[in-house]
Formats: structure tokens, sequence, C-alpha cells
């Protein structure tokens, strides 16, 4: 199953790149899409970033599907 990757803030500027699409097994969770694309992206295993799947946080558990947008960005504080 496909699903689309969106990369914001920092990680975009690390990255060198918005977005990408990639190819994942059927019954992948958000942890295991945080593993591959930790494997794929070094950069990211020492960032720190939320996730979010079609615009709602999610939790490593969550299972993804077919067509999934799937954005990835920093944590965020403010005063």
């Amino acid at each position: 199953m496909k699903v689309r990757i969106l990369y914001f803030a920092r990680l975009r500027e690390t990255l060198s790149i918005d977005e990408e699409t990639i190819e994942l097994p059927e019954g992948t969770t958000v942890e295991t899409l945080l593993r591959i694309l930790k494997n794929r992206h070094q950069a990211l295993r020492r960032l720190r970033f939320l996730v979010a799947v079609n615009a709602e946080y999610a939790s490593p558990n969550r299972g993804l599907r077919k067509g999934d947008v799937i954005a990835l960005f920093p944590p965020v504080s403010g005063g």
C-alpha cells in the first residue's frame, strides 16, 4: 500500500525534501513506519517529532491504510 509522508519545518530542512510517497506492507503501524523512515533517513534518528495521520495526532500503535497522509513535524512550544 502506498502512503504519503509530509515533512515540516526543521525536518524538511534537514532532509531537503517536502514529501515522499512510499510503499508499505499491509498492517503497518505508525511505530513500524517510523522505524522504516529512520532507517531510510539517518538524520531522523536524532530529531524529535510528532506524527499525524490524516490531520489527526497518531499514537505508535495506529494502523495505516492505503492512501493515508502522514505528517511529521517538530514539537511546538509557545509562551
